[in-house]
Order: C-alpha cells, then structure tokens, then sequence
C-alpha cells in the first residue's frame, strides 16, 4: 500500500521560508507526478505546484517565483521549497501522489503553514 507522510509545516513570520517534504512509502508505481495543493481557511483546495518523473515542474500564479517543487527518487521523496511567504499562503498543504498510467491517486494527511506575525 502506498502511503505519503508530509512534515515541515509549522508558524513563521511573512517574509520567512519553509520547506514542507512528503516521503512515499510502499509499492509505487513509476513514472510518477508529485504535487502539492493547498486549502487555505475557508476556501477550496488549489493546485500549488507538479512535478513529472522527467523533472517537468508547473506552479500556480500565486507561488511563481517564490515556490520550488523538487524530488529526489532514490529518497522517494518530494519537497516544496517557500520562500518569502505571505499571509494568504497561510493553508493546510497536502502532498499527492499521481501515477502517470493509473487513475488512483494518493494524499498526504496535511500539514498546516500559517504565515502571521
């Protein structure tokens, strides 16, 4: 059974960095698409940023320039790398899992940034 567990959330000042990781455990199926989204209070859940098997990354307009999506494949591992981060990045991240030739798709449990002085 496949199984994501994310880690690195916590409180920071705006202006501050984060990097959120998401280790994948299990039987996973290659090639493979990681992402992570996020669910701000009150609002829907959003796509944040992807990232192919290939490397191929794509982010959403509100973390361009500031967000980095990477993975390590020997570690089975994604991360999200935040910078300079704002209040309304403040949200539940969760990490997904995505085979590229498979409709199932696998969630973190989320892990909550919160971006406030």
């Amino acid at each position: 059974q496949v199984h994501l567990v994310e880690s690195g959330g916590g409180l920071v000042q705006p202006g501050g960095s984060l990097r959120l990781s998401c280790a994948v455990s299990g039987s996973p199926f290659s090639p493979y698409t990681m992402g992570w989204y996020r669910q701000p209070p009150g609002k829907q859940r959003e796509l944040a940023a992807t990232i192919t098997s290939g490397g191929s990354t794509d982010y959403a307009d509100s973390v361009k320039g500031r967000f980095t999506i990477s993975r390590d494949n020997a570690k089975m591992t994604a991360y999200l790398q935040m910078n300079s981060l704002k209040p309304e990045d403040t949200a539940v991240y969760y990490c997904n899992y995505r085979p590229s030739y498979y409709s199932t798709t696998y969630w973190g449990q989320g892990t909550q940034v919160t971006v406030s002085s």
